[in-house]
């Protein structure tokens, strides 16, 4: 037993100087890490303490258990000392971390609205919402009366503004013009309150570039309908369409104001372009129009056929038959006198042969409407001649007809005449 234990304490005898020394060479660079940390008061370097060299020093003179003992004291001190200072030094970064890093920064504030022009010390977009605010309650009249069926009050002009709102044009695409005009006049009055600081619609960044385009609309379609208040409705006022044409291109004329001259000449082909598409939509929408007789409100005129009671004669009947070979047509009416005594001088023959266009088949009256070939040819009146490129109103005589056709016809009467002026 004595000689098993023997070789073992020799080896572990023989072990221990290597460990003591490397215990040793970790104390002395410990103490010389230290020295090299400068003094917390002074700033300055301090050399080691003599006695800390001296205890580190003393280890490799005690007895091996003596030694083993102190030495896993050191390192186990050693071991916890590295420990707190791991974990002051870890506590320490996360902290440093956590200051680092702070609270999130707020998100970047949106920069201001520029702030609109003025027009005689008022803000352009208060401007805006005024003159919006009372086509809003314009159109808005307006529209009750169209959805009612009431009939429109008329101060200045008496019962015109009544034949403009019942006609075709007051539709469009199905839907009714006071309508539209409501909406289109809510919106601008929404988003000049928007402009002006009121935040009643979400997402509104290029106010004022919407606003523009929407007035250009506004001012093209008042543009269109003043047309064809001229043209369509000869000697008839409108004042309410006045007003809202007056309204629109102020409205104009303030976001124009609003951008300046110089920096509207940016934008004037987007301008350009919502202007030609408005006018290609109501033209469109008007094409399909039809017309209605006037004065037959308050009732259907069912369509008749009018008995002719006269022979045609050569002349006419081979007038007939130029005026169909050159695709000249007749338009008329089934109540139209004058279109009757036309078809009389013809006689019952050659009526048959003329392209005659009936431009109420289904009646006249309320809710019967004109056909819509005679609604695009423009019609004045009826009679009325198409004759190569001509126009002719009214009942005509067979001799015009045949002069405006350049008929000619050999061995008649009328054809001597003819030629003989």
């Amino acid at each position: 037993m004595d000689q098993a234990i023997g070789p073992l304490e020799g080896r572990q005898a023989h072990h221990y100087p290597s460990m003591w020394t490397r215990e040793l060479s970790e104390r002395c660079s410990e103490v010389a890490a230290r020295s090299q940390h400068a003094s917390p008061l002074t700033g300055h370097h301090s050399p080691p303490p003599m006695a800390t060299i001296s205890a580190a020093l003393a280890i490799s003179f005690f007895p091996s258990p003596t030694r083993f003992a102190v030495a896993t004291a050191s390192s186990a001190s050693s071991q916890i000392k590295r420990t707190a200072r791991f974990r002051c030094c870890a506590e320490s970064s996360s902290q440093e971390q956590e200051t680092s890093v702070g609270p999130p920064a707020p998100p970047p504030e949106k920069p201001p609205r520029s702030s609109p022009s003025s027009l005689l010390g008022i803000s352009t977009s208060t401007w805006s919402a005024g003159v919006a605010g009372l086509g809003f309650l314009e159109t808005g009249y307006l529209t009750y009366l169209k959805l009612t069926g009431s009939e429109a009050f008329c101060p200045i002009t008496g019962a015109g503004c009544g034949d403009v709102l019942d006609s075709d044009y007051s539709v469009v695409f199905g839907i009714p013009l006071p309508l539209v005009g409501l909406v289109t006049y809510g919106l601008v009055t929404a988003l000049s309150l928007q402009e002006n600081g009121k935040d009643l619609l979400p997402g509104s960044d290029d106010i004022r570039l919407i606003l523009l385009l929407v007035a250009t609309s506004m001012a093209t379609a008042s543009a269109y309908f003043l047309y064809i208040l001229s043209t369509k409705f000869v000697g008839v006022s409108c004042s309410y369409c006045l007003l809202s044409a007056f309204l629109s291109f102020t409205l104009l004329f303030i976001r124009v104001k609003d951008f300046g001259f110089e920096r509207i000449q940016k934008f004037a082909g987007i301008q350009i372009a919502v202007a030609v598409i408005i006018a290609l939509a109501l033209t469109n929408s008007y094409n399909s129009a039809t017309t209605q007789l006037k004065g037959t409100d308050n009732f259907v005129l069912e369509p008749y056929e009018t008995e002719i009671t006269t022979e045609s004669s050569p002349f006419a009947i081979a007038l007939a038959k130029h005026l169909h070979s050159i695709g000249a047509k007749m338009y008329g009416a089934f109540w139209c006198s004058h279109c009757n005594e036309q078809k009389q001088m013809f006689g019952r023959e050659a009526t048959k042969i003329l392209d005659y266009v009936e431009c109420f088949p289904n009646g006249a009256g309320k809710g019967k409407k004109m056909t819509t070939e005679c609604a695009a040819a423009g019609l004045e009146g009826f009679p009325t001649w198409f004759i190569n490129g001509k126009v002719l109103s009214g009942d005509q005589e067979l001799e015009v007809l045949a002069e405006a056709s350049g008929f000619v016809a050999e061995g008649t009467e009328q054809s001597k005449e003819i030629s003989q002026n």
